[in-house]
């Protein structure tokens, strides 16, 4: 896979692979799956990207690292739609593991995508800017490639297309411009509330403190998460919302009201650790 997907990025189709030490692992094949309704899981292994068919186009949600386009391209076929009736992309933040293979999405489907404001201005840039907390020069995803045209949106923005509307919510904190994506997903008249939620967690360069940078905002965006009406969360990273533990439990295991107060929980008691470490 990896020299084919160079090969092809010579040709245009795909974008050369970032190298990292995670990367074959966040990279690695996982059979597309139906979560509920119009809601299908199209990303990786290790890197979330959910589908949604309106019925009159599609939503794609993240775009994993520019070695994922290929997989997701592929998933979103093997599920049994066209990559190229993608209507509309949306990102969780311009980090390279989520915004890397945008590009090559937006080149296959002639999708526009859309970003919060701040991560909008990242994509169109293709390099991360000096306020991000993962910013440093040297260090691994400072540069992916950029995506023009990407449309920065606010807080509660909504796009209405086919029988969905989806709403974006502003999640600053684990960077600027982190967005969170909610709609609801009926199927046989059992309509839920599902949550693509963007990152939570305080991860930075070793020298940025949280305390006198996006702490609060992170703080506030995880206070409202636990409020969210949250009956599906998906997430970023499969970790995030135990893809492979409830895979293995069956797809009921997926629905569960409570799943974005846990994270919530989860990711304040890190944010006060990473504080307390800050002031030591």
């Amino acid at each position: 896979m990896p020299e084919l997907l160079a090969w092809l990025a010579l040709l245009g189709v795909y974008d050369t692979p970032i190298d990292c030490a995670q990367c074959a692992e966040w990279n690695r094949p996982q059979a597309p799956f139906h979560v509920h309704g119009n809601t299908w899981y199209v990303g990786t292994g290790g890197l979330g990207a959910v589908l949604i068919d309106s019925g009159d186009g599609l939503l794609l949600l993240d775009g994993g690292l520019p070695q994922s386009a290929a997989v997701i391209a592929a998933n979103i076929e093997a599920a049994g739609f066209d990559v190229a009736d993608i209507e509309f992309i949306g990102l969780s933040h311009a980090h390279y593991d989520h915004a890397g293979g945008l590009a090559a999405l937006q080149r296959l489907s002639g999708a526009t995508v859309y970003a919060g404001e701040d991560a909008a201005e990242v994509l169109r840039r293709g390099e991360l800017l000096p306020t991000d907390p993962q910013y440093g020069p040297g260090r691994t995803g400072q540069a992916f490639p950029a995506v023009a045209g990407a449309v920065g949106v606010t807080d509660g923005w909504t796009l209405s297309l086919g029988d969905v509307t989806i709403r974006a919510m502003a999640t600053p904190g684990h960077t600027l411009g982190g967005t969170s994506w909610t709609w609801k997903s009926c199927e046989e008249g059992h309509c839920l509330d599902i949550v693509y939620l963007d990152s939570l967690t305080a991860v930075a360069r070793p020298d940025y403190r949280f305390a006198d940078g996006l702490g609060e905002a992170l703080g506030e965006t995880i206070a409202r998460v636990a409020d969210l009406d949250c009956d599906i969360m998906l997430s970023t990273h499969d970790a995030s919302f135990e893809l492979h533990n409830k895979l293995a439990a069956g797809r009921d295991a997926f629905i569960d009201a409570r799943a974005c107060q846990t994270i919530a929980a989860k990711t304040r008691t890190y944010l006060d650790k990473r504080l307390q470490t800050e002031q030591r």
